[in-house]
């Protein structure tokens, strides 16, 4: 079993390091451990397992929230968001720097991309606070930490690749993303406070407070994200909707908020069709060949092994979480995420029932640690999609961001310690049918 674990990490580290796609590399590899070690019919395996995931209800919905996002992002959504914002995150400490948390924090739940999440809120955010004379550093930071939020905040592109990888609900998963969602956004935001009251000098002196009148009509521009927030999620916590259904109901409802702000044309309609055909096909791909490889490695009898050999170090539950922890932080350093977390489920997702956490709480953990490898260097995307925004170094921008990559470490170490955050809210919702 030793030799068919090295053969199998071997064989990923020189797939991988020859820059061959990750959903090919996934297949090979899972054909060439079936073929070393095992006598069947792999052909048959294959187009079985190819067939099963492609065709799984829950994976439906994952083109339709990405193409529902691509709409969003050719739309005036973003400066619908920071018009409506402002005028309220005058009053906090650290006063429109909570625009960048706020704003994510709303988009992310109509968007499920934390890439989309960053770019979209922070095309307008960046600039105005730039110009206004807010830190540069917090702006950068505080949107990439912030940006993040779009994968935990349902609705999750993550949080489904999970659920369909995991054989878990999709909406259980969308429900308990909610609260550690809203309270990571709320430790961002009590971090700026803090950071504002004993650095004064980050934050501009104060300009005039708006008026009544001005903070009412300010709730205007927040309308179509309430709007799409209502219709997408309402429809699902309601029973009136699956996440399939939803994400069909959110991109009709992305078309009619660009139709109305006549912001969106056909041809950028069909822009965003072509995006979201080969954002889905890329993800589609190796969600495939993750679950190919997730049963290669069991015929092969991978997980079980080693297991039982971390079985043997005699960790507590707690311990694991830690060396997990550890692990997919080093693993984003070098790879990214979501790839990530298709290659090593069907390894870490026994240990973690075994050592009596659930799927559910499972699932949010690995979202955390996905985050993070959103803001880790060199892969991490949501620096890039800053770095495109600002024109600054990458370096800078990791550094910006490195006071909230540390506040999701300790955060996860939260949830660890108590995975009720988590798993509450699933358990006091009865879904319908």
């Amino acid at each position: 079993m030793t030799a068919t674990i090295a053969v199998t990490i071997a064989l990923l580290v020189v797939f991988l390091g020859a820059g061959v796609w990750v959903s090919l590399a996934l297949f090979s590899v899972g054909i060439a451990g079936l073929e070393i070690f095992r006598n069947m019919p792999i052909e048959r395996q294959l187009a079985i397992s190819i067939w099963n995931t492609m065709t799984s209800e829950s994976l439906i919905a994952l083109p339709l929230f990405i193409l529902m996002a691509e709409i969003l992002f050719r739309t005036r959504l973003s400066a619908s968001l920071f018009n409506g914002l402002a005028p309220w995150a005058a009053y906090l400490p650290g006063r429109l720097m909570h625009v960048n948390v706020l704003g994510c924090t709303m988009f992310a739940a109509i968007s499920g991309s934390s890439a989309a999440t960053a770019a979209t809120v922070g095309r307008i955010t960046l600039s105005e606070l730039f110009s206004r004379g807010y830190s540069r550093s917090l702006a950068m930071g505080s949107l990439a930490g912030a940006g993040t939020l779009g994968f935990l905040i349902p609705p999750s592109v993550i949080l489904i690749i999970y659920g369909v990888l995991s054989e878990t609900s999709v909406l259980k998963l969308f429900i308990a993303g909610i609260v550690p969602g809203l309270l990571l956004a709320a430790t961002y935001m009590a971090y700026i406070a803090v950071r504002a009251s004993i650095s004064p000098a980050l934050i501009p002196p104060a300009g005039p407070s708006a008026t009544a009148a001005e903070l009412l009509r300010s709730l205007v521009n927040l309308g179509p994200v309430v709007f799409l927030i209502l219709l997408v999620l309402g429809s699902m916590y309601a029973g009136y909707a699956s996440p399939t259904e939803a994400a069909a109901v959110g991109v009709f409802g992305a078309f009619i908020i660009g139709a109305l702000q006549r912001s969106i044309t056909w041809s950028a309609f069909g822009h965003a069709c072509i995006s979201a055909v080969r954002t889905s096909s890329m993800v589609g791909m190796i969600v495939t060949a993750a679950v190919f490889l997730s049963q290669a490695m069991a015929f092969l009898g991978v997980p079980r092994a080693v297991a039982e050999q971390i079985a043997a170090l005699e960790l507590s539950a707690f311990s694991l979480v830690l060396l997990l922890l550890v692990f997919y932080m080093l693993l984003g350093c070098v790879l990214e995420g979501m790839s990530a977390i298709v290659m090593t489920l069907p390894i870490t997702l026994p240990l973690i029932l075994a050592a009596g956490y659930d799927k559910i709480w499972f699932g949010v953990f690995l979202v955390l640690v996905v985050e993070m490898a959103q803001i880790t260097p060199p892969v991490g995307f949501n620096l890039f999609v800053i770095q495109s925004l600002t024109g600054e170094r990458i370096g800078a921008i990791a550094k910006a961001a490195l006071p909230f990559f540390i506040i999701m470490i300790l955060f996860t170490i939260m949830i660890a310690v108590f995975p009720q955050v988590a798993t509450w809210l699933p358990e006091q919702v009865q879904l319908r049918g």
